[in-house]
């Protein structure tokens, strides 16, 4: 039986990297895009052990060229588009950048497949925020998208062109709509990880305070590697249809905050101070997934639950510290960010 390929955008992203381990083990080749800047960043491939085993393509998400010469290299069978200015809190400073590599990066990677070769199936990473503050209690595919910031509008168009193709071109092109989902490989910048980080540090008396913004907004919470396996199952149905990801439960950051310090048994009010610059131009307060049909045609549920989902990140960044003070080298993303350097750099070992 023939091996089937894959090509990754945004390999080196969380998903990205949790998506080529789990397709890796059903013995995909792989190819995966990244963006060529003077400080790469592999980290995650690194700390997965499979850097050595994905064949990467340097690419630009605004060069068609770039992109069918990728096409041209890897044949896929599957393509999974997840490349994008991916930081909601960076698309309010930069709404033109957002707008080109979230929404119309997602018309060139469509038209450079369909002109490629029309028959190969496309997923597109679509995202909860583009339901903004949605009335209804429970979002579905069936829910009313409205927009609350730049990355969310782009997303909405990026979702919408890959629906028109699937209907316009009969490509097979699908839409998968994740809610939150976390893990000790998300980028520093999200809040997930910038409070279990940030928990680690203080529990290991490097430092002192988090600094937070909306504690109030409540999200739906799930684990990367269970929500990246979702994007796969789409791609394997008879059929190309769009899907909701998501818990069934939201938490707000505040509970995400409080389950993080007790974990290491230490009182929050103690360590977290808010900054109302933190804030975002237009605040999303709840989000909460109704995931039924993909429970029922993709035969998807969750296992790991919040309270487990914060232990693991909060253990998995407390032991990263431990190894940093203790001298060791290991893939890390502490190293490459600007307030963790500051850290490093006051800090004795």
């Amino acid at each position: 039986m023939k091996t089937k390929v894959a090509l990754i955008t945004g390999i080196t992203g969380q998903d990205g990297a949790y998506l080529a381990d789990f397709l890796l083990k059903k013995n995909y080749t792989v190819y995966g895009t990244f963006r060529r800047i003077s400080s790469p960043n592999f980290w995650r491939l690194l700390y997965l052990g499979i850097a050595d085993k994905v064949k990467l393509i340097p690419a630009d998400l605004i060069d068609d060229s770039s992109l069918k010469e990728t096409l041209r290299i890897s044949k896929p069978d599957e393509v999974y588009h997840l490349a994008a200015q991916s930081y909601v809190g960076a698309s309010f400073s930069q709404p033109i950048t957002s707008g080109e590599f979230t929404g119309l990066a997602v018309t060139r990677m469509l038209e450079s497949v369909r002109q490629f070769d029309p028959t190969i199936k496309f997923y597109q990473a679509s995202s909860s925020e583009m339901f903004g503050n949605n009335s209804s209690s429970k979002l579905n595919e069936s829910s009313k998208f409205q927009p609350e910031s730049p990355y969310a509008a782009a997303k909405v168009y990026g979702f919408n062109m890959t629906r028109m193709y699937r209907e316009g071109y009969e490509m097979f092109a699908c839409n998968g709509i994740l809610f939150n989902h976390e893990s000790p490989l998300r980028g520093l910048e999200f809040v997930s990880r910038k409070v279990t980080n940030a928990v680690a540090k203080i529990s290991l008396g490097i430092d002192k305070f988090v600094y937070l913004g909306n504690l109030a907004s409540k999200r739906d919470w799930g684990y990367a590697p269970e929500y990246v396996q979702c994007m796969w199952k789409i791609l394997q149905q008879k059929n190309p249809d769009d899907f909701v990801i998501a818990s069934g439960k939201s938490y707000t950051v505040l509970d995400l905050v409080k389950k993080s310090f007790s974990t290491v048994n230490l009182n929050w009010k103690k360590h977290v101070k808010i900054d109302k610059k933190l804030y975002r131009i237009l605040e999303v307060d709840k989000l909460e997934g109704d995931s039924r049909k993909a429970q029922q045609k993709l035969r998807w549920t969750p296992k790991t639950n919040f309270d487990e989902l914060i232990k693991i990140m909060v253990e998995s960044d407390i032991e990263r510290w431990k190894q940093w003070k203790n001298g060791g080298l290991f893939p890390w993303d502490a190293i490459n960010s600007l307030d963790e350097y500051k850290t490093i750099s006051r800090t004795k070992r």
